[in-house]
């Protein structure tokens, strides 16, 4: 274990939180009228009703098995009986389809924003980087998910990032674990940790936001003019205002 991999997989997480967090609350204290997602439907639909749903869904599925391979322990799946034969299968079915699901997804997107001028002129710096990093990610998550169905001691991330993102939680992060894992998987923890990093200072941002306020708002009460003292008789369309 290297003075490199102390500086990667035990200072660099958590250096991206921090630029996580603090970036969040300073986004959202200067910069409340930017948190959106800019929407751009009126200037073009098409592509946009189909490159959003295969984004959003696949990235939704992308995001549960991460947290099913990262935080639930193989000690687990194996207590309620998938076997680790079982567990590739679904890895690869799920996480495969669900990957190149969202890859296709952000595909059309990023050629909608390109090829629309109205779009592509509403696309920020930050937002074009964005696109870069984050189709990095998921080429790269595409490619671990590969290796991690071969199985094998090499390409078992359940044994070397799993731990390691586990420990992470506990302050103690077990740096020679992660060290142990392949190239594919330490691009692929790389990649994510710079999209997580520039995250608050992109589009992505409007993820944190949640219409909680719709659960308490008051009721908006309609009245109609029909009946009641708002009651008034009606009168042609051609009538002056003044005529009775």
């Amino acid at each position: 274990m290297s003075a490199w991999d102390v500086l990667l997989w035990g200072v660099l997480p958590y250096v991206a939180v921090a630029v996580l967090v603090v970036g969040t609350i300073w986004r959202y204290r200067y910069d409340k009228f930017g948190w959106t997602t800019r929407s751009s439907e009126l200037y073009e639909s098409r592509l946009l009703r189909i490159g959003s749903p295969l984004f959003h869904f696949g990235l939704l599925v992308v995001v549960i098995g991460h947290v099913i391979g990262l935080l639930i322990p193989r000690s687990w799946t194996s207590a309620v009986g998938l076997s680790p034969t079982a567990y590739h299968v679904q890895a690869l079915t799920l996480g495969g389809v669900a990957g190149f699901c969202t890859l296709v997804g952000v595909g059309i997107l990023v050629y909608r924003r390109r090829t629309t001028g109205p779009v592509f002129s509403a696309t920020t710096r930050n937002d074009k980087s964005m696109y870069v990093v984050l189709v990095a990610a998921l080429v790269a998550g595409l490619a671990t998910t590969l290796l991690g169905a071969m199985g094998g001691d090499e390409h078992d991330y359940r044994e070397t990032v799993s731990p390691w993102f586990r420990s992470l939680f506990v302050l103690q992060p077990d740096v020679a674990r992660m060290a142990d894992a392949g190239l594919a998987f330490h691009i692929h923890t790389l990649i994510g940790m710079a999209l997580f990093a520039i995250w608050p200072f992109t589009r992505l941002v409007h993820a944190f936001t949640a219409p909680l306020n719709y659960l308490f708002r008051p009721y908006i009460v309609y009245r109609s003019r029909a009946t009641g003292p708002a009651a008034r008789p009606r009168r042609r369309g051609w009538e002056d205002v003044g005529s009775r």
